[in-house]
């Protein structure tokens, strides 16, 4: 807990205070390269947070790409997004939460009223116009996070309406990447499940008891593992994409709690 508090006075502070205008004025100029200081603000939190990330696979660039993950914590934001070039579609409470929705902002965060079914277009067709221009954007499709042992289903409604608004922004095809996320050890030791409310963020605590779980706690070591691309057309079922992304989440979850092969391919990396 001291290395954090030092580290956060000494490293994390004044970077922020860098790279916070930087940011800012990147977005308001519209210049290329926007999600280089949000990958390297990541990459800095995860060293405060204690976050000690393997990357599985790749993920899909230079093309329009929807990564669908399972969700445990809002540290998953900062393990993927100091991997990959994403734009996150969260909660529309996020982009009120002090300091938290500024940076969310920053990295042009995506967000969706889930109390509205009619925010479900407007949603959808920001997700179409990011992707069109070769993006990637990341969803949670389990629209909740969960405690890490199991993955809930898939939510195909955004996935098919970001379909249609991805043809309609231009884009012929977009690719489906299931991406998943595991946190499979604690100070080098497997997670044991009662460990794993130390890290998940469940419905019975409070934002501020999970922040504090999170700072005190030990190392964690998370997969960040990046699935098999699919494409999804105009024609396309999307509610059987959205089945057989969610069983690949769902297989490669259990392999990575399990310590097992991977049904994933590629190369490992630490970063």
């Amino acid at each position: 807990m001291i290395f954090r508090i030092v580290f956060f006075l000494v490293v994390f502070v004044p970077f922020m205070i860098v790279v916070i205008p930087l940011q800012a004025l990147v977005l308001l100029l519209r210049l290329p390269g926007w999600s280089v200081l949000p990958r390297m603000f990541h990459r800095v939190g995860c060293i405060f947070l204690g976050l000690r990330v393997t990357v599985v696979g790749q993920p899909s660039t230079g093309r329009p790409t929807l990564l669908v993950s399972n969700h445990v914590s809002w540290t998953d934001i900062v393990a993927i997004g100091s991997v990959a070039d994403v734009t996150f579609v969260a909660k529309r409470e996020v982009g009120k939460w002090p300091f938290v929705g500024m940076m969310a902002d920053l990295q042009r965060t995506i967000y969706v009223d889930r109390t509205r079914r009619s925010d479900a277009g407007r949603t959808a067709q920001a997700m179409g116009q990011r992707m069109a221009g070769n993006n990637a954007v990341l969803l949670f499709a389990e629209g909740q996070s969960d405690i890490g042992t199991h993955v809930l289903p898939f939510r195909s409604a955004l996935i098919g309406a970001a379909q249609h608004a991805m043809i309609d922004a231009g884009a012929k095809e977009v690719v489906i990447q299931p991406l998943t996320i595991a946190y499979t050890r604690l100070q080098g030791l497997p997670v044991s499940r009662n460990e794993r409310s130390l890290i998940a963020w469940i419905k019975s605590k409070s934002v501020k008891q999970n922040v504090v779980e999170i700072l005190s706690g030990p190392v964690k070591d998370v997969t960040v593992a990046f699935g098999t691309p699919m494409p999804l057309n105009e024609s396309s079922d999307r509610k059987a994409v959205s089945k057989v992304a969610e069983g690949q989440v769902r297989a490669t979850l259990v392999a990575l709690n399990r310590g097992g092969k991977l049904p994933v391919g590629g190369d490992s990396a630490q970063v």
